[in-house]
């Protein structure tokens, strides 16, 4: 299934003020360049990643 159907499908099922949030959401996201995706990207998968070696080091 094509990504854009799968968001669809999903979207199609959430509650009007659940969608609300998700438009401004969007809206941001629109607004943001590739190389801020990216970034964001990339540090979210970091933060998962070493989430324990992270919490280790709070400590």
């Amino acid at each position: 299934m094509e990504i854009k159907q799968e968001i669809e499908q999903i979207v199609n099922k959430l509650p009007d003020d659940v969608l609300a949030e998700l438009l401004l959401y969007l809206r941001q996201v629109e607004k943001t360049t590739k190389e801020e995706i990216k970034l964001s990207l990339n540090l979210s998968t970091i933060l998962s990643e070493d989430r324990e070696l992270l919490e280790k080091l709070a400590k």
